[in-house]
């Protein structure tokens, strides 16, 4: 059977309600038992092959004893859950879709991630991540919740099975200093340390190439297997997560052209060595 729908909202919901009620000791059968359905219908929400309705969700998130700022999060699941792509505009929606990256992230077999600018998010080191946050202004409480957050999606790199990474990063976010050069020469450290990784390959695509369709902004591509891969793009007040397959494409054909143009792996450790501060 396949999802009934596999935008980046009705997978992470699939997730979460399974993660929640193996987190809680809850069997399957005993919940559905609370909520008056078959278990087969309840299998079938955890996995994705069909979608429950927002009532459906808060039944079992009040069940289950979910409450406050993780009940509001997979609420917003449950309601942008038949969109093929979802918009995180506010405050509540961004912290929301960072979260939901994890789920994304631990179903993923492949990662490709895009950075004119920054280093990508995945490689960075806990004070370069404190430092964007201070210039941005983001509340400390905030920063906090982000960085937590930002480090255990790093853990898909390290964990028994990783994910593969493609991370491919202008030449820009090595050159400018971020923080300081004691941050920046610990986070040029990092990258040459973790780019040693069999799963993780990172490339730099060189200044001078003029314009080009990547300079429009950076994205991730995740890929799944069995379904189709999802586009996640970020800017500073809005994230987006893309899941129709002429955008996928188009996102794809940028990723074509920038490892067409980008150093190869040795070369960018190369520069990498070259440019530490």
């Amino acid at each position: 059977m396949k999802p009934t729908s596999s935008g980046p909202a009705a997978r992470t919901l699939a997730a979460s309600l399974r993660e929640e009620r193996e987190a809680r000791n809850v069997g399957l059968r005993v919940l559905a038992d609370r909520l008056g359905i078959l278990p087969q219908l309840l299998s079938a929400w955890e996995k994705g092959y069909r979608l429950p309705s927002v009532e459906d969700v808060s039944a079992i998130l009040a069940l289950l004893g979910i409450h406050g700022e993780q009940r509001d999060r997979i609420r917003t699941l449950a309601r942008h859950a038949r969109e093929p792509n979802w918009l995180a505009s506010s405050n509540a929606d961004i912290s929301h879709a960072l979260t939901a990256l994890l789920a994304l992230e631990s179903t993923a077999t492949k990662i490709t991630a895009w950075s004119p600018l920054l280093v990508p998010g995945l490689l960075q080191t806990p004070d370069y991540i404190r430092s964007i946050m201070e210039a941005s202004s983001v509340p400390v409480e905030e920063a906090d919740k982000r960085l937590r957050i930002r480090l255990k999606r790093q853990r898909v790199l390290t964990q028994r099975d990783p994910v593969g990474l493609r991370a491919l990063i202008g030449e820009w976010a090595i050159r400018e200093t971020i923080g300081s050069p004691a941050i920046m020469s610990d986070q040029i450290d990092h990258l040459l340390e973790i780019s040693q990784r069999t799963n993780v390959s990172v490339r730099v695509v060189p200044a001078g190439l003029g314009y080009h369709t990547g300079l429009l902004g950076p994205f991730e591509i995740y890929e799944f297997p069995g379904t189709p891969p999802i586009t996640f793009v970020e800017h500073a007040h809005s994230s987006a997560f893309l899941h129709e397959e002429t955008q996928t494409l188009a996102h794809q054909q940028v990723v074509k052209m920038l490892g067409e143009q980008a150093l190869s792996e040795a070369a960018s450790r190369e520069l990498l060595e070259e440019a530490a501060p």
